[in-house]
């Protein structure tokens, strides 16, 4: 079985799905592995590392899509020629990649179109069995981390006490809305740095998991269920949304830097820091809003930009996994490995729809989308445009 590595074409985008030592792992398994020519190098894994453990560098993005399994990090997207990347694929070809199927279910409806699998690393349930092969997790993790630092470059202060000639200088406070995979790491990345944290989240059932990290957890009572299959987050009412803003308003207002989180599969990300709040921070406080991607937790954030309202520095980064590639793409590595030693059996694919893991990952199959919301989300768009 031939399994592919293509190039990152995506601007910013600087991670590689398979790392040399995930692919001396495959090789000595028995798969026949291609690397596209300069796959890893921005990842900090040049040709000649592929080459030593065992991989065939490939020159052409046509030669690396006619494999039997190639793997991505970001959804094909249009090349520079005009070509389309899910175009190049071949009938048969499996694709394993992040897909963001939710938010472009178009991208499916091609994929199916050419009768691709598809398998999309967002929809990998959070089930124990799968823990190793969640992607969503460990690129939520670094970015978690990433976004702490970019906070504390930004503040106008130290994040620790600290005991001068000039007096003590007291801790800054970071104040963090969402405790999911990245709103957990941002939580012990401030406190390994000094800072005061407090956390927030509309899902109750969360609020050990940040006192055990050293945050004091904010809490809201919401008339409403509010986590989602697989123990995310859920869009909730208006209403709630309104008693969310009204119960972290004070405690952004006395934060140094605010770090928001706040995520919805395939939806816009609610705005939990308003015009107002904002307006009410110190002077100096800075917010990295690290749902700008998804529209932005915070009014007036702009994806990729840093701006200034009411002397606050409104950060709106993108894509943080991508600023640290060696250690991102070893994780996705991992998790890309043991999701092809789940599917892969003997040297083919093997495509249990009983199974789980494979069942809710798998988008695209024999021409058919296999994945309910996603087809309900195309039938709905189709319903409107008719």
């Amino acid at each position: 079985m031939r399994i592919a590595i293509a190039k990152e074409i995506a601007v910013g985008e600087r991670r590689v799905a398979l790392i040399p030592d995930t692919v001396s792992r495959l090789v000595k398994q028995g798969f026949e592995v291609w690397v596209e020519s300069g796959a890893g190098e921005a990842a900090h894994f040049p040709n000649q590392a592929y080459i030593d453990a065992g991989a065939i560098i490939v020159s052409t993005p046509e030669t690396v899509y006619s494999a039997d399994l190639v793997l991505k990090v970001k959804p094909p997207q249009e090349t520079e020629d005009g070509r389309h990347e899910a175009d190049l694929l071949k009938a048969g070809t499996t694709l394993i990649s992040f897909l963001d199927p939710l938010g472009n279910p178009e991208l499916c409806q091609k994929l199916a179109a050419q009768q691709v699998t598809a398998f999309s690393m967002e929809l990998i349930p959070r089930i124990s069995r799968a823990q190793s092969m969640d992607a969503l997790s460990s690129q939520a993790s670094i970015a978690g981390y990433k976004a702490v630092l970019i906070g504390a470059a930004a503040c106008p202060k130290f994040f620790p006490m600290l005991t001068t000639a000039a007096g003590t200088i007291p801790p800054a406070k970071v104040f963090i809305i969402g405790a999911g995979v990245a709103g957990l790491q941002a939580i012990a990345t401030a406190r390994r740095l000094g800072a005061v944290v407090e956390a927030f989240d509309i899902r109750p059932a969360v609020k050990e998991e940040c006192q055990s990290l050293g945050a004091k957890f904010v809490e809201v009572v919401l008339e409403e269920e509010t986590v989602a299959a697989g123990g995310y987050a859920k869009e909730v009412s208006e209403v709630a949304k309104q008693k969310t803003q009204e119960a972290i308003a004070a405690h952004v207002k006395q934060a140094d830097v605010v770090i928001t989180t706040a995520q919805v599969p395939g939806k816009k990300a609610p705005v939990l820091v308003t015009a107002d709040m904002i307006a009410a921070m110190k002077p100096g406080a800075v917010i990295v809003d690290m749902a700008a991607e998804q529209g932005g937790n915070c009014a007036g954030t702009q994806a990729g930009r840093q701006i200034v309202e009411h002397d606050v520095t409104l950060i709106g980064p993108v894509n943080l996994p991508a600023t640290m590639p060696v250690h991102a793409s070893q994780m996705y590595a991992k998790n890309l490995l043991t999701l092809i030693q789940h599917l892969v059996k003997e040297g083919q694919l093997t495509l249990d729809f009983d199974d789980e893991i494979t069942r809710e990952a798998c988008v695209t199959h024999a021409g058919d989308i296999r994945n309910q919301r996603v087809r309900g989300l195309l039938e709905n768009a189709v319903a409107v445009g008719s």
